[in-house]
This record gives structure tokens, C-alpha cells and sequence, in this order.
């Protein structure tokens, strides 16, 4: 079932979430509704937090569309996958998550469900090696680079009650914080069709 995306400056937002102890049915199904909730938004990620739970579980599914079954124009410019990338299985549930190496940095234009309509450039390591639990709480390792890499850094951030306008400069933060507090989101936003909220 769909859930309702939190957006910013909702106070949930903010907090910090809990490790996950318990991996049940409910866990499970939890997960598969976000992972809908972040198809039907067009996202290419999701944090437990953003649908109000502070837990540590994010959802995530960075391939290109085509690949992801999603119906999309012929005309779509496919992304490109590092070989890194295209060794690991998505959609990816990722519970418990701990960054445990990192390596180079790299930017890219970040977007968020939680903050529509605005991307701005954020810094990121270029590659990490990243130690979770899945569903049935088995420990998993994966390294992994390119999109896949800044989605989960992305993502983890969430758990922190970070948001991606908390790592760009003091500036741009606050124009976009001042631009939402005072006139909301906009309801048509003018974005690239080809940029993805993470």
C-alpha cells in the first residue's frame, strides 16, 4: 500500500532513526510499500523516515527505468551502469546500513522526495563498501560506485535526520528553506524529465 512521502520542513524529517531488531512480516511488507511508494513517485530511493518511520531501512532501485519494468517514452536516454553497479540486484533492501570504507569523491545534482522540485550539487565519496541486513537479517557486504554509491549515501543520510540541502553551502540552503517556507512547493515543478529524486 502507498504511503504518504513527508516533505520538508516536517520535524520528522529531522530525527534519527532506530536500529532494526525485529525482522518480521511487518518489516517486510513495510518495505515493499515503500518501494511502490517510491515507484509511484519516480524515485530512485526512499528512506524509512521519509514515510514516518524511524527505523533504519531504506529502499532502493537505481537502474535505469527500462530496466525497473516502468513504462516509460521510447525517446528515454538510458543511464549508464558501472560494472560495480550492474553486479548488484535491485531493487535493494537495505536494513541496518553501515558505510565501512570509502574511497575519491565525486558530485552529482541531487533531487529528494522529501524536498520536490529543487536540485542542487552535493559532494560524495565515489566509492563505498557498505555492510547491511536484508529482509531475513542475513549480514550482507556489497562495494559498489556511480549512481548506486551516491543513492545509498543519499538515503543513509535520512536515517541522521540530514537532509541533501544540509550539505551545499549555507546560501543555497537557506534561499531554498526561505523559498519553501515562504510560497510552498511548487505545484507544476519545471525540472528536467530526466532527473530522478533520490
Amino acid at each position: 500500500m502507498k504511503k504518504t512521502i513527508l516533505h520538508y520542513p516536517d520535524p520528522r524529517l529531522r530525527e534519527v532513526s532506530k536500529p532494526i531488531k525485529q525482522f518480521d512480516q511487518k518489516l517486510k511488507t513495510l518495505a515493499y510499500d515503500m518501494l511502490e511508494t517510491m515507484y509511484d513517485a519516480k524515485g530512485i530511493g526512499l528512506a524509512a523516515p521519509q514515510v514516518g518511520e524511524l527505523i533504519n531501512l531504506l529502499v532502493i532501485d537505481s537502474r535505469p527505468r527500462r530496466s525497473r519494468d516502468i513504462k516509460k517514452d521510447d525517446d528515454e536516454s538510458e543511464a549508464i551502469q558501472t560494472p560495480l553497479e550492474l553486479k548488484i540486484e535491485q531493487p535493494l533492501v537495505v536494513i541496518n546500513p553501515k558505510i565501512i570504507a570509502k574511497k575519491g569523491s565525486t558530485v552529482f545534482d541531487e533531487g529528494c522526495l522529501s524536498v520536490p522540485s529543487f536540485y542542487e550539487t552535493v559532494k560524495r565519496a565515489l566509492w563505498i563498501e557498505l555492510e547491511y541486513q536484508d529482509l531475513d537479517g542475513n549480514t550482507r557486504r556489497i562495494q559498489t560506485d556511480g549512481l548506486l554509491a551516491i543513492v545509498i549515501q543519499h538515503e543513509m543520510d535520512h536515517l541522521e535526520g540530514t537532509l541533501f540541502i544540509d550539505r551545499i553551502s549555507f546560501t543555497k540552503s537557506q534561499k531554498i528553506k526561505k523559498q519553501i517556507e515562504k510560497q510552498g512547493y511548487p505545484t507544476k515543478p519545471e525540472v528536467d524529465k530526466d532527473q530522478e529524486a533520490l
